[in-house]
């Protein structure tokens, strides 16, 4: 026997029954966009190779080290896309959306980065991000942080994750404070590991989010961002910080959370936790504001943020999950030909008289001691049971699997209605 093809390492399986809670989060995350007045894009999976070396950097790990990047047949350098910023920015060139006014856009869907496969990051692994442009303000930083924080109450992830903002000021502060932390660095750099000399004169503030416990000491002792802000950047993050107090959002400063890259401006912000070990960060996000300027766009202020499916459906695995709202409601069972016949008409019907019913009919034959068995098995409040006498009587017998219910026969006309009312359907 030839052997099985596997997966790809880092690209994994989310079998049936780890969907129920990915599909909860995508289906709490969709309702909260649309109640905030966000719209969907969809973007492609492949971008030009080209748009992430000009939007994340030629010398970031990313595009050195980490991009799954091929020549298509035209000879091109394509690569799969390892974040989902840059492509909603060149689509939002591309299709003239900047140039339309306000744009609040979200997206949802896979990323593929080449690294170490571990629990919470892997090679492919999805996202869902939200990006805003048009809004120079600090209000609708605050939105972003304020929908995110709805979105923990919604999932129940509320006092599993807290927030960590700064501010990193206008791109002309930090090149100046740049300049500043390149001489500090330079003259202690026989204390820098391999990381942080390799990023000294290409990314210094990176070198502040170091999480070498040798370096600590020297990181601290550092100059710091807010002592080198200027006026625009300390009024826009005390009115973000007023706004969040105003609606009751606790927060942490943190001076040490910074970006690396020179679009970047003003508010970055992170909501972290301490139940997934090394991989704390669950939702990080931030203003962008060169970045449409970069990618070839009029100049435009963004702001956006992404956080990660995986690192969600592991915290969700730490709660008590209700999983009946993704079972059927009922489960019918055929006994017989003429019983399969009238079944799938049944089923129909019901389907047309109670959309909101989720319904079940049993398919390849056996008994009805082994069909109940899978009944129960599916999770479903209701078993109907379809057979001769059934039939005959122009009935359905309804068994009650999770209740104390006595089985009963409906007719077959009534049985609609009485599971509209007996399940709540609208």
């Amino acid at each position: 026997m030839a052997n099985a093809v596997q997966a790809i390492r880092g690209m994994n399986d989310i079998l049936p029954a780890e969907s129920p809670r990915w599909q909860f989060v995508e289906a709490r995350f969709g309702q909260l966009m649309a109640g905030y007045g966000y719209q969907q894009i969809r973007l492609p999976i492949v971008e030009k190779t080209e748009l992430f070396k000009r939007s994340i950097g030629e010398v970031t790990d990313i595009v050195e080290k980490e991009m799954y990047t091929f020549e298509d047949r035209n000879g091109d350098s394509l690569s799969l896309r390892p974040e989902g910023t840059a492509g909603c920015v060149r689509a939002g060139i591309q299709n003239g959306l900047l140039n339309q006014g306000m744009q609040k856009l979200w997206y949802a869907g896979p990323m593929f980065r080449h690294e170490r496969p571990q629990k919470g990051r892997y090679r492919q692994f999805y996202q869902l991000g939200v990006e805003v442009f048009g809004l120079p303000g600090p209000d609708i930083d605050a939105e972003l942080i304020i929908l995110t924080a709805r979105l923990w109450k919604l999932l129940g992830l509320a006092d599993d994750v807290r927030l960590e903002l700064n501010t990193l000021g206008t791109s002309e502060a930090r090149r100046a404070y740049r300049e500043v932390l390149v001489e500090y660095f330079s003259a202690h750099q026989s204390q820098l590991d391999e990381d942080s000399q390799r990023r000294l004169h290409s990314n210094p503030l990176r070198i502040l989010d170091s999480k070498n416990p040798d370096m600590q000491g020297l990181i601290e002792a550092a100059p710091r961002l807010q002592d080198h802000l200027d006026n625009e950047s300390t009024e826009h993050f005390a009115r973000l910080r007023e706004l969040l107090e105003a609606v009751g959002i606790e927060y942490r400063v943190n001076p040490r959370l910074v970006r690396g890259l020179d679009y970047y401006a003003k508010t970055v912000f992170e909501w972290v936790t301490d139940r997934l070990g090394a991989q704390g960060t669950v939702c990080a996000g931030g203003r962008f504001d060169g970045l449409v300027e970069q990618l070839g766009g009029k100049p435009t202020p963004a702001m956006g943020f992404a956080l990660g499916m995986e690192r969600l459906v592991a915290l969700l695995d730490e709660h008590p999950f209700d999983e009946t709202p993704y079972q059927p409601h009922a489960y019918l069972l055929l006994a017989g030909d003429q019983a399969e016949i009238a079944g799938v008409q049944l089923a129909e019907q019901l389907r047309d008289n109670a959309p909101a019913l989720r319904l079940q009919v049993h398919c390849g034959g056996g008994s009805i001691k082994s069909q109940m068995k899978k009944a129960d098995r599916s999770g479903a409040r209701y078993a109907l049971i379809l057979g001769e006498e059934e039939l005959a009587a122009g009935s359905v017998t309804l068994k009650d699997l999770r209740g104390e219910t006595p089985q009963q026969q409906l007719a077959r006309q009534e049985l609609g209605t009485f599971l509209t009312r007996e399940l709540g359907l609208v």
